[in-house]
């Protein structure tokens, strides 16, 4: 699936499944809360602190996942054609970083 679909994919589960979509606000919120809940599973089992009983079988990527659900929401209902901002993002990144990470000392 391209990022394309994802958003046609989100967009009709908005308008069969939910109401409408959340405000771009609370949707902001909402990606924040989402990023903290990937944020704890990798601290706590990829960092250094100790990993609780009670997370252990949280599901790294299906929080992924929905952080990846709220930035297609706002997409969406931001007008943005993700799948051309990725794109773009990714021929910049190309051009630019090559040669940068692979003269990266620190990569080595």
């Amino acid at each position: 699936m391209d990022i394309r679909n994802a958003q046609v994919d989100v967009d009709n589960w908005i308008k069969n499944h939910g109401v409408r979509y959340f405000n771009e606000l609370t949707n902001m919120a909402q990606l924040t809360e989402e990023v903290g809940e990937v944020a704890r599973i990798i601290a706590r089992r990829y960092g250094e602190q100790s990993e609780k009983e009670s997370d252990k079988g949280k599901d790294l990527g299906e929080e992924l996942a929905d952080v990846l659900f709220v930035v297609l929401c706002l997409a969406n209902q931001t007008g943005v054609d993700l799948q051309a901002s990725f794109d773009k993002k990714m021929d910049l990144k190309t051009k630019r970083d090559h040669d940068r990470h692979h003269n990266n000392e620190k990569l080595k």
